[in-house]
């Protein structure tokens, strides 16, 4: 593997959503999902032994941009249940940051961290 490019979160993606669509392509109904399956995974394998390792740098970086927005509101929605008794959150309306506050402090002034504007607001 010296001088090939290796596995990386892309390649990750692709050979769990290649294994998805090849138990999917078992059942008679949903054969059709074999040949994407197969070329998915063909992919992979190429990306792997590439030697081209700016350019799989370059599609990695990209996936990670795609990915980035979604880990990021799961991850969110997550604390917000597991804070929902003890926090409040909401977005600052100048930057859209979002601030968590703690809950019965009655109305307080809350200073944005990201662009430094005070809000108040009521918890």
């Amino acid at each position: 593997m010296y001088g090939r490019y290796g596995t990386d979160e892309l390649n990750r993606f692709l050979m769990i959503i290649s294994l998805i669509l090849l138990l999917l392509a078992c059942f008679r109904p949903l054969m059709f999902l074999y040949i994407p399956a197969l070329a998915i995974l063909i992919w992979t394998y190429v990306r792997c032994f590439s030697r081209k390792i700016a350019n799989r740098r370059k599609e990695n970086e990209v996936y990670l941009k795609l990915k980035r927005p979604i880990t990021n509101f799961f991850a969110l929605q997550k604390n917000k249940h597991r804070d929902r008794k003890t926090h409040c959150y909401f977005k600052c309306k100048s930057c859209r940051a979002v601030l968590r506050v703690p809950k019965g402090k009655g109305t307080i002034d809350v200073t944005c961290p990201k662009c430094g504007k005070i809000t108040v607001k009521h918890t």
